[in-house]
């Protein structure tokens, strides 16, 4: 049996520059980080006693004789890819609820490589877990993805991509001392919405919009906020200054597409606001799932009881990314 473990992500700035229709022509960077809530994947031998050859167990269970009659997309191309063709098991189970914008569809993949490399006794760098996963993603799954959910996943911790027009990802780890850590930290605060979406229907209608170069000035914009964040995080000034930059990426997103929010959305961060809350954002793609909020530590109790009808997630950072937990292959 071997089990693997990825972290969920939180974007931060520079979501949208890492599409392809964008960061072809301009180039994109992101940041973002991971939190410690997980995917994890559990690959181990199935014997030749029944009557399948292939057990596949999500929300749901596939028992298949062979590949391709596996209807998971993410399973069955990893397989492919990898050339195992039969004689597995493979249990997926989550910590946080899937479509919540926290990339937990590449969280999942990556996992997946990951247990699958190591079944076949197979050592691999967590940037080709990410790379592997970016191309089962985009040119197998042919999803309509971005790059920086499976290189933020599988590499984790506070971390910039730089992303050039030829598609090469250069993640860069941003080195903050434990008290800066500790007081970053302390000014987040995340509320589960309740509401989830497919992040490629979110997504058609932005991609459209940047292929027309509707969009495009305002992406270069969220490009330069990326800067001012890793700026204010690293030169010891207030961090109340990153709340104001997640404010006008939110300002600026919400704008991408008609879909990415709504008004119960604009009012719960509104509400917040007027708690005390300096900045936040809607994680992921939009539409619904978790809501990130920037709020200073006296404010914190102000902000749960104006969105008391929301769930707040107690998190912390997590800076492991992929990882083998369990290896016994025998």
């Amino acid at each position: 049996m071997i089990i693997a473990r990825t972290p969920v992500r939180v974007s931060l700035l520079g979501g949208g520059t890492d599409y392809p229709d964008f960061f072809r022509k301009y180039g994109g960077q992101t940041l973002g980080l991971t939190i410690n809530k997980y995917s994890y994947v559990t690959v181990s031998r199935l014997e030749r006693f029944f009557d399948y050859n292939i057990r596949v167990s999500y929300s749901i269970t596939e028992l298949v004789k062979t590949v391709d009659e596996i209807k998971h997309p993410s399973v069955r191309e990893c397989l492919k890819f990898l050339n195992i063709e039969d004689g597995i098991e493979i249990n997926y189970v989550g910590d946080l609820p899937s479509r919540t914008g926290l990339g937990s569809s590449s969280s999942f993949t990556v996992t997946l490589l990951h247990a699958l490399h190591a079944f076949k006794g197979e050592f691999v760098t967590r940037e080709q877990l990410a790379e592997e996963a970016v191309y089962v993603e985009q040119e197998l799954i042919r999803e309509r993805v971005g790059v920086q959910d499976q290189y933020a996943c599988a590499i984790g911790g506070l971390l910039h991509l730089s992303i050039e027009k030829s598609g090469k990802v250069l993640p860069g780890p941003i080195p903050l001392g434990r008290e800066r850590m500790r007081e970053f930290r302390s000014h987040l605060m995340l509320f589960y919405t309740g509401l989830q979406r497919y992040a490629s229907e979110v997504l058609e209608e932005q991609i459209e919009n940047i292929k027309r170069e509707r969009i495009n000035n305002k992406l270069k914009i969220l490009y330069e906020l990326v800067s001012q964040g890793i700026e204010v995080l690293t030169n010891g000034n207030s961090i109340l200054d990153f709340g104001d930059l997640l404010n006008t990426a939110w300002e600026i997103k919400r704008t991408l597409s008609s879909k990415i929010t709504n008004p119960r959305i604009d009012e719960w961060y509104e509400r917040a606001k007027r708690a005390g809350a300096i900045g936040g954002k809607l994680l992921g793609a939009g539409g619904g799932g978790f809501l990130l909020l920037f709020v200073p530590p006296e404010k914190r109790t102000f902000v749960r009881n104006a969105l008391s009808d929301l769930r707040e997630v107690n998190f912390d950072f997590e800076y492991d990314g992929s990882r083998i937990i369990f290896y016994n292959p025998s």
